[in-house]
């Protein structure tokens, strides 16, 4: 984004959180947030970051509901840190949905 951006830019984003929220209001509550982001094959504009932090059964509920494609999830882990990530457009707009989980201490990294 430019230094001249506007608000107005993030209305999209904005709107696709409101038809989200009002379509799944029944699933456990995730952290979001409008952040410039890019769906594969576009070029960056305001999205949304969906990010769950308490296991990752709540991952795969918005995952399903949000028909995001499991074979675009991605693997991260970082010590006892890891984290599934999957970014698609939805609603309009790039969606990049997070969950958090913790790896006992002592197993093994993944390679």
């Amino acid at each position: 984004m430019t230094t001249t951006a506007t608000p107005g830019t993030q209305i999209n984003a904005a709107g696709a959180l409101m038809a989200i929220l009002t379509a799944h209001f029944d699933l456990p509550t995730p952290t979001i947030g409008l952040e410039e982001m890019r769906a594969p094959g576009r070029s960056w504009m305001w999205g949304l970051r969906i990010a769950l932090h308490d296991g990752l059964d709540q991952f795969e509920q918005w995952r399903a509901a949000l028909d995001l494609d499991p074979a675009g999830v991605d693997h991260k882990r970082r010590g006892t840190l890891a984290w599934l990530t999957v970014t698609e457009e939805c609603y309009g707009v790039p969606v990049e949905l997070v969950g958090f989980y913790s790896v006992p201490a002592g197993e093994e990294e993944l390679s």
